[in-house]
């Protein structure tokens, strides 16, 4: 459904997007996640031909951004994080015509307003002027307005922006319902929303993606807490060379009691070698316990990893 390769945006001389690609299928539902500046926005505004890409492919239900945006622009629902709404008009009306707009048939379109007031919360206020409604309610009509045409692909940004948080729960829902008919990608920075709804993280840092990654096996993903008394970067080196240790972070060194973090393989527990190593080189083990990453932590991890990766980069 979504078909990203290699896609770059610069802005004269900064590059705001360095070659990301990833793909998502039918009924996927993806967080877009990444710190303020990433090219979270960049990517949406691509994907949905607002602004064109540099160089690269992105391709939204066989329809290249570049060859065919009318027909791209016919499979997406686009949810910006400032919706652009008519505030002089009445939520219904509003919709019928951008109902008209998207070249929903008139024998449908009666049908397709009213399901999209139903799902989004609306009922209540359909026959208000828009510019009188709060934010929140305001943030529901232009979802509706996203799902009216019924497109195979939405494209959320922010979408519980400004809403309580019994709204945020009834959106999180909707969103959930939306992904048994649509491909979801949604732009977000709250982590227990990615959680809530999503079934996969994509994490852009630098204008790079970070990580991109299930979620199911996110939720898998431990790490070991270690400590051990004596020499921290002897200690260190030691527990990286363990087999099925990935990476081995300090996290903090006392009354000479050294602290680690270490990230394991998946499918590998090497407690019991690790155990044995820190034994044999007569450094009493304090501490070592099995413990769930959380996405937040996996977020952070990512972001610091690509910040490092393009300072070492530019030292070159």
């Amino acid at each position: 459904m979504i078909d990203v390769q290699r896609v770059s945006k610069n802005y004269g001389s900064i590059r705001a997007l360095d070659q990301i690609s990833f793909e998502m299928g039918k009924g996927e539902i993806a967080g877009l996640l990444g710190p303020n500046g990433a090219g979270k926005t960049t990517t949406m505004r691509i994907l949905t031909t607002y602004l064109t890409p540099t160089s690269g492919k992105a391709v939204l239900c066989g329809h290249d951004v570049l060859d065919s945006p009318i027909e791209v622009r016919r499979s997406i629902g686009y949810l910006p994080e400032n919706v652009p709404l008519y505030t002089e008009m009445r939520v219904r009306e509003l919709l019928h015509f951008r109902a008209k707009l998207k070249d929903v048939p008139r024998s449908k379109r009666r049908r397709a307003v009213a399901e999209v007031v139903s799902r989004c919360g609306l009922a209540d206020v359909e026959n208000r002027i828009v510019g009188n409604l709060s934010r929140g309610y305001r943030q529901r009509v232009g979802l509706a307005d996203a799902l009216v045409h019924d497109p195979p692909i939405l494209i959320l940004d922010e979408p519980t922006a400004g809403l309580d948080p019994i709204q945020i729960r009834e959106v999180r829902a909707l969103i959930r319902e939306l992904g048994d008919r649509h491909t979801v990608l949604l732009s977000t920075h709250i982590m227990s929303e990615v959680e809530a709804v999503c079934s996969r993280v994509v994490i852009i840092a630098r204008g790079r993606i970070a990580l991109d990654e299930r979620l199911e096996n996110l939720r898998h993903d431990t790490a070991l807490v270690v400590e051990a008394r004596g020499p921290a970067d002897a200690i260190r080196n030691a527990l990286a060379a363990v087999p099925g240790v990935e990476r081995v972070r300090t996290t903090g060194e006392h009354d000479g009691v050294a602290e680690f973090e270490v990230q394991t393989r998946e499918g590998d527990d090497p407690r019991e070698e690790i155990s044995r190593r820190l034994a044999a080189n007569g450094w009493p083990l304090r501490t070592l316990d099995a413990r769930r990453s959380s996405l937040e932590e996996r977020f952070i991890d990512a972001v610091t990893r690509s910040s490092l990766s393009v300072h070492e980069k530019e030292a070159v």
